[in-house]
Order: structure tokens, then sequence, then C-alpha cells
């Protein structure tokens, strides 16, 4: 077979020019031990802190411990497929989740990946884990408020956007049922919400997917689960990835709401990758960084200033106590980086006054800048009238003759406090609980027996919205009239009071 020289010339001509040299140049390490979510590689010196590395089988790893000779990486994913000499490569990358629109209704692990059956994330948009928070001179002071819908929360100790709002309980207070009405209060706020779901059990958490989807709460919250069974670096990272995805929203102008349940199931993880990387242990065997753990967590949360979009992220952590042992490391750290800590007692709440919430430890130090001026109104001497009530309800107990004064003081504490009970997600718009929590504390209800107050106020809120619409149209319009139901010739007033008679002549019969 004759060959042509030219055409052979111009083959190798044309090949030459087409070539174009890619090199794979990346770092590349060596397994040295595996077990119990972490791997100890060597090899990789140029590593960044928090780099992803990628195994064989295709799971992330991140740089945990840098050290002399080797470095120490938490597994996110399944450890039990990663062998002793396997090859680790680096991908100069840090470990991102996808952000967007395109999270918002799902159900997704740490890492963006989806847990709920409908397909691919639809986003385009990827945004690092770990940020730095804002700074000072990038935040404005929390004013406007957050409203969960919950009287004895927003009356009491109110949240504004922007703020950090701590939950503490012991375990089966209502802990998750206070942050899930809180979501469930957002419906048509436009606020976005955000549920992670640290170290629970997956059927608690199917149950909360549950909720959410039967009260159309899922079209505005993404849900971000690590569960119990899921390994300790799973559940570390998550709190930062829902945050991240919470961000996102922030730095766009919008509103966001991310709830952490629960960051002492984060705190023990946290723990145990420290412990296995062999860090010194400090107080109660936790290393010595774990306050920083979740201080970079909760300064994410915060109101941007105006020259920034205006844009806000609320945080409402949970904290899981022991035996009502507030003074134990985790919540004595959580407690004093948030602004403020709702705190749920067991006795009340075996009690059945539910929410659980122990008025004279619950605070909110951003207070009253962040309730509307109506709300400030009625519920200013709420919290004194209270305390006020607990003392003289034990003193009551020894069984002493009361005087009339007394006694009246003590029959209204009573029905304040069966009017402050409120069932699980039956979130109030903020008009309903002004109204209701004014009427309480004006002697409304004096006349109506305890065990009636929660029937009086169904039926009531009933009688607004079947027959005095009017009257809730303008109370909605008037929530910051500093003069709305403060000063009795205040129009909103005379409405309300006027609704008020007219239903108590009506509910006597």
């Amino acid at each position: 077979m004759a060959f042509n020289v030219d055409e052979i010339a111009s083959v190798l001509q044309k090949e030459i020019e087409q070539y174009d040299s890619e090199l794979d140049v990346r770092e590349v390490g060596t397994v040295l031990e595996v077990g119990d979510g972490i791997a100890r590689v060597h090899g990789l010196s140029n590593v960044m802190a928090n780099e992803m590395v990628e195994f064989p089988n295709g799971v992330i790893g991140l740089a945990f411990n840098l050290e002399e000779n080797s470095v120490g990486l938490i597994i996110l994913g399944d450890y039990l497929t990663i062998n002793e000499g396997d090859e680790v490569r680096a991908t100069g990358k840090l470990l991102s989740v996808p952000v967007g629109e395109g999270v918002i209704g799902r159900v997704l692990d740490p890492l963006g990946n989806p847990l709920d059956g409908k397909g691919p994330v639809n986003s385009d948009e990827q945004r690092p884990v770990e940020v730095l928070a804002p700074g000072v001179a990038e935040r404005q002071p929390v004013s406007e408020p957050m409203q969960t819908g919950i009287k004895a929360v927003d009356a009491m100790t109110p949240i504004g956007r922007g703020q950090r709002e701590l939950i503490i309980g012991d375990r089966k207070t209502g802990k998750t049922a206070i942050a899930i009405d809180a979501i469930l209060n957002q419906k048509d706020t436009g606020v976005k919400c955000f549920y992670v779901a640290v170290g629970q059990k997956d059927s608690s958490v199917a149950g909360v997917v549950k909720v959410l989807e039967e009260h159309g709460a899922m079209d505005y919250t993404t849900v971000i689960v690590s569960g119990a069974s899921k390994p300790a670096p799973l559940q570390y990272v998550a709190p930062y990835s829902g945050t991240a995805m919470a961000e996102h929203f922030m730095w766009k102008g919008e509103h966001a709401l991310i709830v952490y349940d629960d960051l002492s199931k984060q705190a023990v993880a946290y723990r145990e990758l420290s412990l296995l990387m062999k860090r010194p242990p400090g107080r109660e065997a936790f290393p010595g960084d774990v306050f920083y753990c979740h201080s970079r967590l909760l300064e994410r949360s915060s109101k941007l200033s105006d020259e920034l979009g205006g844009g806000s992220l609320t945080s409402l952590p949970i904290i899981e106590t022991l035996e009502g042992e507030v003074s134990a490391y985790i919540p004595t750290n959580v407690i004093s980086i948030t602004d403020g800590q709702i705190y749920l007692q067991p006795d009340l709440f075996f009690a059945g006054i539910r929410p659980a919430m122990n008025v004279g430890i619950s605070v909110s130090r951003v207070g009253g800048a962040a309730q509307v001026k109506a709300m400030k109104n009625v519920a200013g001497s709420l919290r004194l009238d209270l305390a006020a009530f607990r003392e003289l309800e034990a003193f009551a107990q020894l069984g002493t003759d009361l005087d009339a004064a007394t006694q009246k003081q003590l029959d209204r504490g009573y029905r304040m406090v069966e009017l402050l009970k409120q069932p699980q997600y039956k979130p109030l718009n903020v008009a309903e609980q002004v109204i209701s929590i004014y009427a309480g504390t004006n002697g409304f209800l004096d006349e109506v027996a305890v065990a009636d107050v929660g029937q009086w106020e169904s039926e009531f809120h009933q009688f607004l919205a079947d027959k005095k619409g009017d009257v809730l149209t303008l109370m909605k319009d008037n929530l910051n009239n500093g003069d709305a139901l403060k000063k009795a010739d205040n129009e909103v007033t005379k409405a309300v009071v006027a609704a008020l008679e007219e239903f108590n002549r009506g509910f006597k019969a």
C-alpha cells in the first residue's frame, strides 16, 4: 500500500497545531488512618483550613486540623468506603452550598443535596458555608418587629428582625413548637424561613415537615436535616450551611428567619470531632474553642444598614438543658452570645401552661424597641403583674385570709395566666393579640369563670372576624399609634371597648 508523504505530513502538522497541553495539576495525599468520621492524610502540605478535598469514591472531606506532618480531615459522608492508602485530592475550593429561590420549599442535607425526592436543586448560585459576620459599621440597631404569633412571647419577650433569641429548656417542654409557630406566623410576610435539624430523630423531622406542609409554610421554608444517625461532621456543618442559605436573602435586602434545633447537639458533635483529632479538652470535655464555634455562627444574624439594603437574618437557636441546669457550659455560652432567652419550665408545661414560659427568667435584650406601640401600651406592666401574681399565689397557699383588693388581683392573675395559654400551631396576628391582652389587663374577663377564658377568647376572635371586621381593621391600621388603647378618648380604644362590652353581654347570656 503506497503512502502519500505530503498527506501524512499535513495530518501531522494539523495534529501538532491542534495539540493543547492540558496538565491536571493538583495536590494529592495518602490516607494514613480513617475511622469515626475523620481521616489523617499525609502529603497535602499546601491545603487550606476548611478546604474541600475529594476521596476516590466521590465523598467530600474538609481540612480540619493542619499539623506539621499530616492533615486531619473530617469526612462529610460515608467514611466506611474509605480505606487506608487511598489517594486524596485537594480541590482548592472552600465548602459551598447552593443558594437562592431554588432551595425554598426543599428538604436538603448539609451539603445541599435533596432528601425529599423532588429531583435536583434548581440553583446556579453557590455560597461558602463559612463567611465572616457583618462588622459594626455594616449593621443597624434592631427596631423592626418579628412577630411570632405567640401572645406570651410577643408581649413580654418581643423579637425584632436581626435579633438572636435563644429558646432554652429541658427536653419535651415545647421548644420546637415555639420555633415552628414563629415560622407558621411568617406566612404572607415575605420572610424566608430555614429550619436546621441537628441530631434530631428522623421521625421528629418528618413530623415537622408534615406540619409545615399542612399549614402551607413549606412554600417559603427550607429544611436542612442532619439526623441523629448521620456522622458527627455533617451535624457540625449543618447550622453553617443553613446560615449560608439564609444569608443569601439578607444580602439581597430581604428578611429571613433561621431556627437551629438544636445547638447543644451540634456542640456534642464538635466535641466528638475535636477529641478524635486529639485536640485538648476543656470544661465538660468540650474543646476550648466551642464558644467561637457558636459565636461565629450567631454573629452572622444581623440587621444590615440601609446602604447595604437593610436586609435581616433573625435566628432562634434552641438549647436543651438537663434537669433545668442553665448554668452548664453550653447554655451559659449561648446565653452570653444571644440577645435574650425564652426559658421553658417543665413544671409549667406539666401544669398545662403552654407555652411554658418562665416570665421571671425569660428576657429580650432588644425589648420594646422591637414592639409595635399598641402592644407596648397594653403589655407594659404585664411582666410585673404576672411576677406579683406568682408571689401572691405562693402567699395565698398558706391559707391566710386575703383582703378584697388582694383577692381581686389574684383572680385577675389566674385569668391572665389562662389567657396567655395558646394551642400549638395556632399563631395569632398582632391585632388580635393586642385586643386579647387589653381585655385581660383592663378587667373585661373578671366576670368570666377561669375555666371559660379559653372559650371566651376563641369566641371573641370569631365575633370580631364575623361582626366587627371594621374594629380589627382599625386596630391593624393603628398598631403604631402611641395613643391606641392607652387613652380612653382615642377612637381605637373606644371601638375596642364597645366591641368587648357588646360581646360580654352576649357571652354572659
